[in-house]
């Protein structure tokens, strides 16, 4: 049976997802990791018996053995290391967001072109199984053209600190760490319509709250509680060329009274609701009928999506499958994404031309 050889960019928190679901998959094997910080590497590679240990990905993609590579750094290498890894002839699995900025999706999508290999970026909720079954209902037009989604992804307490602070290497805070996965789902759920124009407004109003006591939030390996240039909360109004829109809010921190992941779209004949669990709603016989699946789990499990993501960036490799997540969608969301923070900082919409 014909392995594909994985090496992994960054051996940081994310990667031990990454790395979970490689070593599970028995058509993969880790040949490589790399890190600037080497002696994390070596702790993965010790974990997950990976022979070759780098500190430069320049290093790792100079290894003619590696097949593919999971790209797991900071933000604002995404685009770099990707072009370079396309560049040395490898398939790419690239973590969300794709880069920074419209331009860089850009240039990573002509690289994508020139070299032909798999790329692929990594919109998990995509591949968690909830997502599965809707889409299922989805296209078979159980719920008609779908018009209108709401998402909110909001913490009360969570900004992770480090560089998830430093929007030189993030690009920004909770919008392009956390915004980006509801609104990629909601936006991939309404088929992917191109988008119109962006209203957006973002808030920098209570800092990281690194003050409060009693309550534990995740906190990255670099965190600092002196440095933070990245928003608190933002929101935004998406439309799309086709007539359908897409309302959005997300915080690092924010005073609420708990946290919420709440998930919605609105059809013709149907609607559902994603998070925090999913059900369907739709009328028959006269009657409004709300539809609960019944599955092992209704709500999006990190693990298992990875897992599956995973999974299906290996059939990619082997030429058994398309990506569900391929360059062009990271190119829109980048779209999306930058447009509310242009939008916000300029205090008014922004629309885009047909030819970007």
């Amino acid at each position: 049976m014909k392995k594909v050889k994985i090496g992994v960019i960054g051996a940081g928190s994310i990667s031990s997802m990454h790395l979970d679901a490689y070593a599970s998959h028995p058509e993969v094997e880790l040949v490589a990791i790399c890190d600037m910080n080497r002696t994390r590497a070596e702790e993965q590679a010790a974990k997950y018996g990976i022979p070759n240990v780098y500190s430069q990905a320049s290093e790792l993609l100079a290894n003619s053995e590696v097949d593919a590579v999971s790209i797991c750094t900071w933000n604002n290498t995404h685009a770099e290391f990707s072009i370079a890894a396309l560049e040395a002839g490898k398939h790419v699995l690239c973590e969300k967001p794709l880069c920074q900025t419209v331009e860089q999706a850009l240039e990573v999508e002509a690289a994508v072109k020139r070299s032909g290999r798999v790329f692929q970026v990594g919109f998990v909720r995509r591949y968690g199984e909830t997502t599965r079954i809707l889409r299922k209902f989805i296209d078979a037009g159980d719920l008609g053209d779908i018009y209108y989604a709401k998402a909110s992804y909001l913490r009360r307490l969570g900004n992770p600190g480090g560089w998830f602070a430093d929007k030189e290497r993030s690009g920004g805070g909770p919008l392009i760490d956390i915004g980006v996965h509801v609104i990629d789902l909601c936006w991939y759920l309404m088929g992917r319509p191109k988008v119109r124009s962006v209203l957006g407004s973002t808030y920098y109003k209570l800092g990281n709250r690194s003050n409060v006591k009693h309550l534990s939030f995740y906190q990255a390996a670099d965190y600092d509680a002196s440095k933070n240039d990245v928003e608190d909360m933002a929101n935004a109004l998406i439309r799309f060329e086709n007539g359908a829109t897409l309302m959005v809010d997300v915080s690092f921190t924010l005073h609420a009274i708990k946290n919420d992941t709440t998930i919605s779209i609105y059809g013709t004949k149907g609607g559902a609701q994603v998070e925090p669990e999913l059900q369907i709603a739709t009328e028959k016989h006269d009657v409004m009928l709300n539809l609960l699946p019944q599955a092992d789990r209704l709500s999006f499990d990190f693990a298992s999506g990875f897992r599956s993501e995973i999974a299906h960036f290996v059939s990619c490799c082997l030429g058994r499958a398309e990506t569900l997540s391929p360059v062009e969608d990271g190119v829109e969301m980048m779209k999306i994404l930058c447009g509310i923070y242009e939008s916000a900082a300029a205090g008014k919409e922004i629309r885009f031309d047909d030819n970007l």
